[in-house]
């Protein structure tokens, strides 16, 4: 069973729900990645998502454009991201973590490095799963092939949008989670209507036989509780972001653990 997989399991079994943060890799400081993966954990995250610096992130919004420009201009990129993974499993063989961002950094990856190097080789840094925003169910085939291969997980976003057809494609390949985009649009938009999320989810777990996470517009506690009662993990990147951009190097760490930690605690509370 994947990491993924026993961490989801592990969470059902004690009626827990996920706490899966997002972190551009290399921000806000190259090389304070592993430090801030490993205070996440220590703060009660239970999945972690690396965002892989792209320059042209179609599905982000400003907040997290911006820390992806911040990473890119200090050199870090898809290898980089890789030794961050194998820094940070040198301490942590347990919490998992997953690879979020676009198919350009791959397919370049690729070209360096040799067809299906990048499954082989995240597998060995110790990922465990893949979100490429822009490679849809019905053209990755072969893409998810190497993954399964290599043990790793390939992870969809659904979206309101999304068709019964679309769930249905998706439900066909996706492993480890789904992750529902709650808003239209990109990123860090909108004002996120947990009833219309509690409305949507039915229709998703009718195809969709894994955990469902939510992510897109949770902000705070709240929210993250209000997701947290009818979804099976709550994702949160923008406000992460946000938490840390400005902070100096020193109080980076006790800033986010500080934020996380509260989220931790709402989704634990039974009020």
């Amino acid at each position: 069973m994947s990491r993924i997989a026993t961490t989801f399991a592990r969470l059902a079994k004690d009626k827990r729900k996920a706490l899966i943060p997002y972190i551009t890799a290399g921000f806000p400081f190259a090389d304070i990645t592993p430090q801030l993966m490993h205070a996440m954990v220590q703060a009660g995250s239970d999945v972690i998502e690396l965002g892989v610096p792209f320059s042209d992130p179609m599905a982000d919004g400003p907040v997290i454009q911006k820390a992806g420009e911040k990473a890119l201009a200090a050199g870090v990129g898809l290898a980089q991201v890789l030794q961050m993974v194998r820094s940070f499993r040198d301490q942590d063989a347990a919490t998992p973590v997953v690879l979020m961002g676009y198919a350009n950094p791959v397919e370049r990856y690729e070209l360096t490095n040799g067809k299906t190097s990048f499954a082989r080789d995240a597998a060995a840094a110790g990922v465990d799963g893949v979100l490429i925003v822009d490679y849809p169910p019905e053209e990755c085939e072969a893409f998810a092939a190497q993954l399964r291969a290599n043990g790793l997980d390939l992870i969809f976003l659904l979206a309101p949008t999304s068709t019964d057809q679309r769930i249905q494609q998706v439900a066909r390949i996706a492993t480890g989670y789904v992750y529902y985009v709650s808003l239209k649009g990109v990123t860090g938009a909108g004002h996120l209507d947990t009833a219309a999320v509690e409305e949507a989810l039915p229709r998703i777990r009718k195809h969709v036989k894994i955990p469902v996470g939510v992510g897109f517009g949770i902000r705070d506690a709240v929210t993250a509780k209000a997701v947290g009662r009818v979804a099976d993990a709550v994702v949160i990147g923008t406000k992460v972001i946000q938490v840390v951009e400005d902070q100096p190097r020193d109080n980076v760490l006790p800033a986010l653990s500080t934020f996380l930690r509260g989220i931790r605690a709402a989704l634990d509370s039974r009020e």
